[in-house]
């Protein structure tokens, strides 16, 4: 049997810019990316905690350092610049890794830096 736990998550990320011209995606900086052990095109779930909107997209690489998460093509209708979303990637596991997972959570500050 495969159980689909949470894999990791951002979680409190503030969209620092919306870009309905875009293709789609949200533009994660590449440190969160590596923090959270997402990779780019990675499907993830996004939870809009201001208007309670969840969608579905994929990750984009974003410039490290920056902070940046940007909300582009249709999920630009979905949010706003200042909101905050939590976003997720879950993954299957075996009964025996499910058993044992820790996901990897990580909680960014106002400017999308990670806190201890």
């Amino acid at each position: 049997m495969q159980r689909e736990l949470m894999k990791s998550k951002i979680h409190g990320a503030t969209v620092t810019q919306c870009n309905l011209g875009y293709v789609g995606s949200l533009t994660i900086d590449r440190n969160l990316l590596e923090l959270a052990d997402l990779l780019p095109n990675e499907k993830i779930q996004v939870v809009n905690l201001n208007n309670g909107t969840r969608f579905e997209t994929y990750a984009l690489e974003g410039e490290a350092g920056t902070g940046i998460i940007g909300a582009n093509g249709g999920t630009a209708r979905l949010c706003v610049e200042g909101d905050q979303l939590l976003i997720i990637s879950y993954a299957r596991y075996d009964e025996r890794e499910a058993r044992g997972h820790q996901p990897r959570v990580v909680v960014v500050d106002e400017d999308n830096q990670p806190v201890a």
